[in-house]
């Protein structure tokens, strides 16, 4: 970070219903659009420990094990960002965990079908298609869960970054 602590790393993952409806490529397209830096990315296949491990935080709460079985249902595109307040830039940039409340031009607003609260009835939770770290302490503690030191690559200067 610089000594004006703006700079951040944070942690993104594209949750199985993303990945099946191949949106991965536009997701990252949106955070690299506004000047955020990708310095890890991996498919990964999640089982039910490393789903109720993301998850600890729900454990005990009604919606915990919907999370935990539909986390794990599919392969999760896991990735690491840096930039300027990149916590607060990419939680914008996501919208609302609940998509009904998402603006349009937020990653919810404009893929989560609102067919999908049908889904709730049957999974038990929206798919709302991403998770974000929603704090500086969370994203260490995801991005420690999700990558090893040497998954990630050192933040890089972009070649556009003299004209963002």
């Amino acid at each position: 970070m610089n000594e004006n602590n703006t700079w951040e790393r944070t942690f993104v993952l594209i949750k199985p219903d993303g990945v099946k409806r191949a949106l991965v490529g536009t997701i990252i397209s949106r955070f690299e659009r506004v000047g955020l830096t990708l310095t890890g990315l991996k498919l990964v296949s999640v089982d039910t420990e490393k789903a109720e491990k993301h998850y600890e935080s729900h454990r005990g709460k009604a919606f915990f094990d919907p999370l935990v079985r539909l986390l794990s249902s599919g392969p999760v595109a896991a990735m690491a960002l840096e930039g300027a307040h990149a916590i607060s830039v990419v939680r914008k940039i996501v919208g609302s965990t609940e998509p009904k409340e998402a603006p349009p031009g937020s990653i919810r607003g404009d893929f989560c079908h609102m067919s999908y609260a049908r889904s709730k009835e049957r999974l038990g939770v929206i798919p709302n298609l991403i998770h974000a770290s929603d704090s500086p302490e969370s994203a260490v503690w995801e991005l420690a869960l999700w990558f090893a030191d040497e998954d990630l690559v050192q933040p890089y200067e972009r070649a556009d970054a003299g004209f963002m």
